[in-house]
């Protein structure tokens, strides 16, 4: 998985609304989906996310 911000088609029509949060059970979890849709959701173990400050 890219952490490129430039990774996306830059043409793509967007019109969701995106959201981002953190899940903690037994694992904490990063997720961000469109809460336009239903099932546009991606979760990753928040350990392999990247931080915003490597996204910079």
């Amino acid at each position: 998985m890219s952490q490129e911000p430039d990774a996306l088609a830059a043409d793509a029509a967007v019109d969701g609304e995106v959201m981002a949060a953190v899940e903690r059970d037994e694992e904490a979890v990063f997720v961000i989906a469109d809460v336009t849709r239903d099932d546009a959701y991606l979760s990753v173990p928040l350990a392999d996310s990247a931080s915003l400050s490597a996204w910079r």
